[in-house]
């Protein structure tokens, strides 16, 4: 059945869910709306690949949505990145279609393995952004950049990690500059046809 993306219920559902990976949970369906109205302060998609604008506490954040596939369907989420000069790791969420509780499903069930991004360095180097450093590795040698797999569930951890490695180098360079120059667009208006793509200079 194809979801009402209309609804009441699907966009207080969608709010929660975004607001999740900036920390934000455990708030009814009004206060989520609420939150998010307040929160977001534009979006917009670059390629199929959405973004969200966003301000807390006077700090610019920027939200990334991911896809990619698990051991058993497709699995997606959201990182936020916050930090102009070094970006790191706001928060994290990740959801999925058919992962087995208890193992693959921690990605989206356990919120301690989601925390563990926080603070996890983004990129190699922070002014190219076409080098992801964050990662889900099965033996963490970089704790800046890398977080444990989810145990048990090797090849689900395995795909998140290929889903970050390409949803952030997907973006590359642009999605740099759009949270470095957030100031850019986000007074713009909230409709995202409104917002002009970022010229990409070529090599």
């Amino acid at each position: 059945m194809k979801l009402n993306t209309n609804s009441n219920a699907y966009i207080i559902i969608y709010s929660a869910i975004l607001l999740y990976s900036l920390n934000i949970r455990d708030l009814d369906g009004a206060e989520a709306e609420a939150k998010y109205a307040e929160v977001v302060k534009n979006e917009g998609e670059i390629d199929g690949q959405k973004y969200y604008a966003c301000e807390i506490n006077g700090e610019d954040i920027l939200v990334v949505s991911l896809k990619g596939m698990g051991l058993w369907g497709g699995i997606s989420g959201y990182i936020s990145i916050h930090g102009d000069e070094t970006p790191t790791v706001y928060g994290a969420y990740f959801n999925h279609e058919s992962e087995t509780a208890g193992l693959g499903a921690e990605i989206k069930d356990s919120q301690e393995w989601q925390e563990k991004f926080i603070g996890k360095k983004v990129f190699v180097d922070p002014a190219d952004g076409s080098e992801v450093a964050l990662g889900v590795v099965k033996n963490v040698d970089d704790p800046e950049t890398q977080v444990d797999c989810v145990t048990g569930a090797t090849l689900t951890s395995n795909g998140v990690n290929d889903m970050i490695k390409a949803g952030l180098k997907d973006a590359g360079k642009r999605f740099v500059q759009l949270f470095m120059k957030m100031e850019c667009y986000k007074d713009a208006p909230a409709d995202s046809t409104a917002v002009e793509e970022p010229k990409v200079e070529e090599e």
